[in-house]
């Protein structure tokens, strides 16, 4: 098939909007997960007993990686008949829109129930607008590389510690200028309403960059059937792996970066302590991300995820004790090697391999549907591992799932081909040895 064109300024200008996107989703996310827990239990669920108030506002967090999959069918249909840049616009302004309103919304002592009602529904359309963001910012990226793909992808991964180390700044900066009471009343809503001013720049470079050739070429054929149907009967296999392989790299994820958080604040750690290892690791991880998705260029997907997969879940009966041993620096440590260096080998390859299994009119659709599904481990795993502890299991029982959901993404990385030197254009569907290892 021959390709349109590809610019290095387009390439360039793809992967800056993907990551800025990615930025923008964590951020808001991030936020949203941080006022839950200090903000909205008091804000939109004063009527509740402080406890249930505090599950209520929980469970609207939740909504959120559950909206997620229908996200990724309902964007990723419209980005694989219309394009990806059309679809990568809208999922921006939603999202940005969304947080926005979000630090505007009256309070229940002002509308009564509307309030939290409102709350939901917000963070409900936002969760359908991240389900899209992944995949369209990853095709964007993707599909404009003639070379590196893994590299480039990569930046929309890199985009998720980014936008932690930005909302844990925003945030503080905000505590620290209104004050705690000032901060319960009105200042909670500032880092909300900044969403504007990302959403302004992520809009102005997303604007400026051109739909992907790979697209482009496809398009002038018809479809022959909606791309959920055609992953359904062309990929079934590769989307369950696909889930699979990217299952522990989502536990892991919502384990460090959650779970920890309050683990480590009952072992006895002040919360400021906890949280600046977690900044420090998230630092760590976006050069961690780029740096092995990069390597998975030269060795390919499967060697790094598998090696990353393999580390983790030996790393998962380490990582407790550090936190139980009470020491500042093994709890730094344990968070950095874990969120820094281990989890971006299983997670940041994960961009490029997942728009690899699937044929570029169905691509959206089956990308966003097999990483968005396996992101529901991320909401589960700290409600499990609470649940496990507040039932009388121990730290070694949490260790012990985590490593079966890293053995579950070796088994699915193992079945899997390599993918890393297929070109976009073709069909993994047809070609020979697709859903064979090589």
């Amino acid at each position: 098939m021959t390709q349109t064109h590809r610019s290095g300024p387009q390439l360039r200008r793809a992967v800056l909007s993907s990551y800025l996107g990615s930025v923008i989703e964590y951020y808001d996310f991030l936020l949203y997960a941080t006022a839950s827990a200090l903000v909205f239990n008091k804000v939109f669920f004063s009527n509740l007993d402080p406890l249930v108030g505090t599950v209520a506002s929980f469970g609207t967090l939740a909504t959120g990686y559950f909206a997620r999959p229908l996200g990724g069918i309902v964007f990723g249909h419209f980005g694989d008949r219309i394009g990806r840049k059309k679809m990568l616009v809208l999922s921006m302004t939603i999202m940005g829109l969304g947080s926005t309103l979000i630090g505007l919304l009256p309070t229940y002592a002002q509308i009564g129930v509307w309030a939290p009602i409102l709350l939901v529904l917000l963070r409900v359309l936002q969760g359908i607008a991240i389900g899209g963001e992944w995949g369209g910012a990853v095709l964007m990226s993707a599909e404009h590389a003639t070379s590196r793909r893994g590299l480039w992808a990569s930046f929309t991964n890199a985009g998720a510690p980014s936008g932690l180390v930005l909302s844990s700044l925003v945030l503080a900066a905000s505590a620290s200028f209104t004050g705690e009471a000032a901060f319960l009343a009105w200042g909670w809503r500032i880092p909300f309403l900044l969403s504007v001013v990302l959403l302004a720049v992520g809009l102005f470079v997303r604007a400026r960059v051109a739909e992907t050739p790979v697209f482009e070429d496809a398009a002038r054929e018809k479809p022959a059937s909606p791309p959920l149907m055609e992953v359904l009967r062309h990929h079934p296999r590769n989307l369950l792996l696909s889930i699979g392989v990217g299952f522990a790299a989502f536990a892991v994820q919502g384990t460090l970066t959650t779970f920890v958080i309050s683990y480590a604040v009952q072992a006895g750690f002040p919360r400021p302590t906890v949280l600046n290892a977690l900044t420090l690791s998230s630092v760590v991880a976006i050069f961690g991300i780029v740096g092995f998705s990069a390597l998975s260029d030269r060795v390919g997907r499967r060697p790094v995820v598998l090696a990353g997969a393999a580390a983790t879940g030996l790393f998962a009966f380490l990582l407790f004790p550090m936190i139980d041993s009470g020491a500042v620096l093994l709890l730094t440590l344990a968070v950095v090697i874990g969120q820094g260096v281990l989890h971006p080998a299983m997670y940041g390859p994960l961009a490029a391999l997942y728009a690899e299994l699937f044929s570029t009119r169905s691509r959206y659709t089956g990308a966003s549907l097999g990483y968005q599904i396996a992101g529901i481990g991320a909401g589960i795993a700290p409600v499990v591992f609470a649940s496990v502890l507040a039932g009388g299991g121990g730290s070694v029982t949490v260790a012990i799932i985590l490593a079966a959901c890293c053995l579950l993404t070796i088994v699915c990385t193992v079945a899997l081909r390599e993918t890393s030197s297929d070109d976009l254009a073709d069909d993994p569907g047809v070609t020979a040895g697709a859903t064979v290892n090589r």
